[in-house]
């Protein structure tokens, strides 16, 4: 029995008959890929049925985004900023889970609306992973939480950086409280650990609590994990200039987040309204000085100013 399969050759679909074995094929049914059938007028099917040629000729451009529905403008209230890491994502319902700094989880909604930034650069959904540290400007829209700004802060594998809790010299056990984080890290401190304070090395007597650290580690085989490097970045009561970009600010929360443009790293101050007057001109995007202190959990503003270049 004859069987049949279509084959699309120089823009038209032929129909070409399959015999069993040992059976030949007349010369003539069969059409070589290299004749030029763009001219013939039809090509008959197996049913008896023509098939026009396709006019290669057509210039057909579909736009992306006109398969997209219209969405409607985002409510003008108010953005919340919130912290934490993403402790699930779903890209079906274009939503987020974040694990909230100091406790407690939040669903977030997104979609293209949604600007995306990881450091200074633009992003997209497709560069959110479960576990990224991400601050979210978010809004009311209706009953839904919705993230109008979603801002990826990247680290490497095996760093972090929070307030030492607490050091135990006997066994070496270094807990610190990681700022997005609302577990504590535990880490081991060897005689192999660089301990750093500034440019200089320092014994781990450093190590005391309500100090800010930098840490870099490794998980061993037993499943513990081992600090290579603590860096030592304040302690309490420790004055700081920062100059630099903000990248999020929320004032009834009392936080702002400052890209820093001497070191490029991402810092967060406490705004107290009875130490330091912040008016609408900070805002993200805003080139600014701070003057802080360090208290031992935060960086606390005494002073914010908005940099002449960009006062208007």
């Amino acid at each position: 029995m004859r069987r049949f399969f279509l084959s699309a050759v120089a823009g038209s679909f032929l129909a070409v008959p399959i015999l069993a074995c040992g059976q030949t094929v007349a010369s003539q049914n069969v059409v070589s890929p290299t004749e030029n059938t763009a001219s013939s007028e039809a090509t008959l099917t197996p049913s008896g049925k023509s098939i026009q040629p396709l006019d290669d000729s057509a210039d057909v451009t579909l736009d992306p985004a006109s398969l997209l529905p219209d969405l409607p403008e985002l409510p003008r209230s108010k953005a919340s900023l919130i912290g934490g890491t993403i402790a699930r994502l779903d890209r079906v319902r274009d939503q987020i889970t974040v694990q909230v700094f100091g406790g407690g989880k939040m669903k977030i909604a997104f979609d293209t609306r949604t600007h995306i930034y990881q450091n200074t650069a633009q992003a997209s959904a497709s560069d959110l992973r479960q576990g990224d540290r991400v601050y979210v400007d978010t809004i009311l829209d209706g009953s839904t939480v919705f993230a109008k700004t979603i801002r990826l802060k990247t680290t490497s594998a095996g760093e972090s950086q929070g307030v030492i809790v607490s050091y135990r010299s006997d066994n070496g056990e270094l807990v610190v409280r990681d700022m997005l984080s609302p577990h504590p890290l535990k880490l081991h401190v060897t005689s192999q650990t660089q301990i750093m304070h500034g440019d200089h090395a320092v014994r781990a007597g450093e190590l005391a609590a309500g100090t800010l650290v930098a840490v870099k580690f490794g998980r061993q085989q037993d499943g513990s994990d081992v600090a290579s490097e603590v860096s030592v970045l304040a302690v309490p009561g420790a004055r700081f200039t920062f100059v630099g970009t903000v990248t999020a600010v929320d004032l009834r929360l009392g936080l702002l987040v400052l890209t820093s443009s001497i070191d490029h790293k991402t810092y967060e101050l406490s705004l107290d309204p009875s130490l330091a007057a912040v008016d609408d001109s900070v805002r993200p995007g805003a080139d600014i000085t701070a003057l802080a202190r360090f208290d031992g959990s935060r960086y606390v503003a005494r002073t914010v100013t908005v940099n002449s270049s960009n006062q208007r």
